[in-house]
């Protein structure tokens, strides 16, 4: 089964045991997944007690379920209860023998099963019936933790001499005690290892829901990222290019990915939402032409010979050329020169005072060429990436994950130096972040759900990747194999 470990078919004793036992705990030391781990524990408790099969119980509310079990003849054959075969699973009753073992926590060595008394072995009889078979020797050792809460149950059952099945020696049983207990603890470890992975990804799962919650805009932008970068690396490693990831270096990169917007849940959402250049301040703008309209017709009325006519028409035309830059994907250059004809109109207020029409600020935002934030408002929305690095900083990632925080707060950096917030340079970008740049830079071109642009078309997006690999700004190895790839395919 495991043809690294160099198992051997006869029973090992003394020191050889002891040392193949010190052998096998550093091996499932750093086992982290489950089911090898179980496997790894079944194969070696069967070939050093040298039986016929064995199995491995696990405790799972009031049953011990069957995990897996291990035959060896008439060819060596492990079933897995995920698997096709169907594997039964025991009540918690003194007459069985593995539940008995845990519910007493105690190894039972049973020499002759059908001596045994106290024990119900009728399904063993029947089977062994239908088969024409004898079972005759079992072994039980409960699986404790370090805590001595019983986990489940070894059960070995056969052992054998010369092709016969024969008592299992009590000689051995320490050794199946400290396998069965090493198991347990290698066992806790590694469950304890995936329900921290779990709530490390139920944390990231959250923290994305937050962001989505908070703005109805770019909603679907981290999870489309995930998913074109899931896809990149695959066919990458398809191809067999380096650098390579393992699965962990996988699972680090696309949490990177999940956390590369954390930041956002602290950016004003006046900013976050902005849809238009004026945003919020567009009301005010309204009410006051709106306001000197109404002037202006009273001013009319009270005096019949007062032509009032230009200036009103003079409103409309600011009103619309306004709304107009309002949402404009980008503004002409005639527009700004519209923009600035109305910098210095005036108009009138309530009290009949000529005030001009926009505010400094208004006119700040409404002359934004492409988008809809000002300087002021742009540079708070950079600092999402500051505030993302500073948010994760106060997590412990450690081993493989160590990097996640610097890669997630990098990914508008770019290799000429820049990009934000730090202005990194190339020996300073890694290929996790140079990948993740391309993939928000894509994203953000291609993504149809931006109130203030509307989507460019891939080939489009293809040609401003290019561009900037070839001013130095992109990886232009990269920006070619993710092209390539078809991975951006919606």
């Amino acid at each position: 089964m495991y043809a690294e470990s160099g198992v051997s078919r006869t029973i090992e004793t003394g020191e050889n045991a002891y040392g193949r036992l010190i052998r096998i705990a550093v091996a499932l030391a750093s086992e982290r997944d489950v089911e090898r781990l179980l496997d790894r524990i079944l194969t070696e408790a069967v070939h050093l007690t040298d039986c016929g099969c064995g199995a491995i119980y696990i405790l799972e509310g009031s049953r011990l379920v069957c995990h897996s079990a291990l035959t060896r003849s008439p060819e060596e054959r492990l079933i897995r209860r995920d698997g096709e075969a169907r594997l039964q699973s025991l009540p918690l009753t003194p007459d069985n023998v593995c539940a008995r073992a845990a519910l007493e926590h105690r190894l039972i060595n049973l020499p002759d099963v059908y001596a045994a008394e106290g024990y119900d072995f009728t399904a063993v009889r029947a089977d062994d019936a239908r088969r024409n078979t004898r079972t005759r020797s079992m072994l039980a050792a409960p699986m404790a933790d370090e805590a001595g809460h019983t986990i489940g149950v070894l059960l070995l059952v056969n052992a054998l001499e010369n092709g016969e099945a024969v008592p299992f020696d009590p000689a051995r049983e320490d050794v199946i005690r400290a396998l069965a207990a090493l198991a347990a603890v290698s066992l806790n470890k590694a469950q304890l290892n995936l329900a921290l992975s779990d709530l490390l990804h139920s944390f990231v799962t959250v923290m994305v829901d937050a962001i989505d919650a908070r703005s109805p805009y770019n909603a679907t932008h981290t999870r489309t990222m995930v998913r074109c970068a899931t896809k990149f690396l695959q066919w990458r490693a398809a191809r067999h290019m380096e650098p390579a990831f393992t699965e962990d270096e996988t699972d680090a990169f696309l949490m990177s990915v999940w956390l590369h917007d954390l930041g956002k849940l602290v950016i004003p959402l006046e900013i976050m939402d902005k849809p238009t250049r004026l945003g919020r301040l567009e009301s005010g703008i309204l009410h006051r032409i709106e306001v000197a309209d109404l002037m202006e017709q009273l001013n009319a009325a009270r005096d019949p010979g007062c032509d009032t006519r230009p200036r009103r028409e003079r409103l409309a035309k600011a009103r619309e050329a306004l709304l107009a830059a309002n949402t404009a994907p980008r503004l002409t250059e005639d527009m700004l020169e519209t923009l600035e004809e109305l910098r210095g109109l005036q108009c009138l207020n309530a009290r009949g005072e000529a005030i001009p029409l926009l505010t400094p600020e208004e006119y700040t935002a409404i002359t934004v060429q492409r988008g809809t934030l000002t300087p002021r408002e742009r540079s708070e929305m950079e600092r999402h990436v500051v505030y993302t690095g500073r948010l994760l900083s106060r997590m412990r990632f450690s081993g493989v994950y160590a990097d996640v925080p610097s890669w997630a707060a990098a990914h508008h950096e770019l290799l000429d130096g820049s990009g934000y917030p730090d202005h990194l340079t190339a020996p300073e970008l890694p290929f996790q972040v140079r990948l993740m740049t391309i993939l928000d830079i894509y994203d953000a071109l291609t993504a149809d759900d931006r109130p203030y642009k509307p989507p460019f078309p891939a080939d489009e997006a293809f040609v401003i990747l290019r561009d900037m690999a070839q001013e130095g700004k992109l990886d232009p190895a990269l920006v070619d194999q993710f092209i390539e790839s078809g991975a951006w395919r919606r």
